[in-house]
């Protein structure tokens, strides 16, 4: 496979060209990528804008997990289980390289905990039907501490283990974008949305504006669709202000810590919190990932901050099941994501809200796709796309991308650590570039990444700022917020290099990086 470098005023120069886009996809998180792969997949002439960066919200702020939703079971939501069960098949088998089988076990501290849990992760076991990846089994108290040796130990009776997925979600959005290129589709990020163009009462392109150059462009497109995520109400305003919502955004908060907290391959899975919510702690790069929380919050954000309320409820927890509570120097990073949540009048509580998608077709012909969740992007876009094309005039076709490998696909990288696994097939060329001297060192100690990747995500994935590169192209900010405050002017200095910006374009980069990451750093949060 060849990894092309994305030259991105190729890219806005054939934007601005009076071609017609068969779709014209706006939102760059998991559901804009996806549904724009699954369009470019059956021959659709696909266009993909995005106001900020790729997967800078929802995103690239998940727990991590590629799941058919044991809690999902709880509330016998047995549709979204047995797609999201499926679809967790088709991730791991079209990313190896980025999604993988990870061990979860539950522990218990009553003995009818064993056969209740038991029993309902066996029927999780027998849905996924030949898309199973491992027999769930109950425990001894032994082999519980055995797989988490950082357990609570007193009282234990057991543990009840089972298989789902784990992946990294800006990285798997990264190479959904390398997959779009590939198919001869297009994208561009940082580039706004402002307005709907439409012909005889129906929407027939739109109007946005790139915000490094300032063009304005105008796109013509069959069909526009509105993938936007927990921003879809303000495009569904642009077509009719009048609109009723159609989104509850609701939010969850992560705490980053040292791997010791959880040292072995196996992540703990807490079934029902005293407030009757789901929390995992995960190896993730090796750090652990506690999360998350689930509460309404009044308006999306790209970059919400942690309220105290979500972060006691994780240190409590993590106190409470991994026996001793995190000094505020073990808390590497705090970071929080939101929820787009198809709105139900009579929920009790987000929680409560199903994690299905929903399809919203305007009067003017607006296409919005919203709710769902990272597992089943692709049924989504499948979805989608199919009920779109007709409203433009296109034969549907079947869709492609059940087994559609995605960019960089390989079972074996050659991967020096965990991190270089997301390259995939692209790492010899990756190393290529760490043979200069240079370019092979270490961002920072605290961090796994290196100086080459920095120059890669800037020819290779579109990384146009210091936030870009520490954030999603790595994920030096998720992993430790400190340790990323010290390594943004080498980042900048690198970016500046290979985009010919000056030092007053460094100087404000850092400084808006700073600003950003401090919220990520438990103290400067408290």
């Amino acid at each position: 496979m060849i990894s092309a470098i994305i030259n991105r005023d190729d890219v806005l120069r054939e934007i601005g060209t009076e071609r017609e886009w068969d779709f014209i996809v706006v939102g760059g998180g998991a559901t804009g990528l996806g549904t724009a792969v699954e369009a470019a997949s059956r021959g659709f002439r696909t266009l993909l804008l995005e106001a900020q960066d790729f997967a800078k919200a929802t995103s690239s702020r998940s727990t991590k997990l590629v799941h058919g939703g044991v809690r999902y079971l709880q509330q016998g939501d047995l549709k979204l289980v047995l797609e999201a069960l499926r679809e967790r098949g088709r991730m791991l088998r079209n990313a190896p390289h980025l999604a993988h089988r990870r061990a979860f076990v539950i522990p218990a501290y009553s003995l009818w905990e064993l056969p209740f849990y038991g029993v309902g992760l066996t029927a999780y076991d027998l849905l996924a039907g030949r898309e199973a990846i491992g027999r769930s089994r109950i425990l001894s108290s032994r082999t519980a501490i055995k797989a988490l040796p950082t357990v609570r130990k007193e009282g234990l009776k057991g543990g009840i283990l089972y298989y789902d997925g784990q992946f990294d979600d800006a990285r798997y959005a990264i190479a959904l974008l390398r997959t779009l290129f590939d198919l001869g589709g297009m994208a561009l990020n940082y580039t706004r949305v402002t307005g709907l163009i439409k012909r005889n009462g129906a929407v027939s392109g739109i109007a946005a504006t790139e915000a490094e150059s300032g063009a304005n462009l105008v796109c013509k497109a069959k069909v526009v669709i509105n993938a936007t995520g927990i921003f879809s109400d303000t495009l569904r305003c642009l077509d009719d202000p009048q609109r009723k919502p159609a989104v509850t955004v609701s939010q969850g908060t992560h705490l980053v810590l040292p791997r010791e907290f959880l040292p072995g391959d196996s992540a703990m899975m807490i079934p029902k919190t005293a407030d009757g919510r789901v929390l995992f702690a995960i190896p993730w790069h090796d750090r652990v990932v506690v999360g998350t929380t689930d509460d309404p919050v009044p308006r999306p954000e790209y970059d919400p901050y942690a309220m105290p309320k979500e972060r006691k409820f994780l240190i409590d927890h993590i106190e409470r099941f991994l026996g001793r509570r995190p000094k505020e120097n073990e808390v590497r990073s705090t970071w929080s994501g939101q929820r787009p949540l198809v709105r139900q009048e009579d929920a009790a509580s987000t929680a409560a809200i199903s994690r299905d998608h929903t399809i919203l077709i305007s009067p003017s012909k607006l296409v919005t796709i919203t709710g769902g969740k990272w597992t089943t992007y692709r049924k989504m876009a499948e979805d989608v796309v199919n009920r779109a094309a007709p409203l433009g005039g296109l034969a549907a076709g079947s869709s492609q991308t059940a087994n559609l490998r995605l960019h960089g696909w390989t079972t074996a990288p050659e991967a020096r650590n965990d991190w270089e696994r997301v390259y995939g097939a692209d790492l010899p060329l990756l190393h290529s570039l760490g043979e200069n001297a240079e370019l092979n060192q270490l961002l920072h100690p605290r961090l796994p990444f290196r100086k080459a990747e920095v120059v890669w995500a800037v020819r290779h994935e579109m990384a146009r700022t210091v936030d870009d590169v520490l954030s999603r192209r790595t994920r030096a900010l998720f992993l430790d917020a400190a340790a990323s405050i010290e390594a943004a002017p080498v980042v900048a200095d690198l970016i500046a290099r290979e985009l010919g910006r000056d030092e007053n374009w460094q100087k404000a980069q850092i400084d808006l990086f700073r600003n950003l990451a401090q919220a990520y750093l438990w103290n400067d949060a408290a």
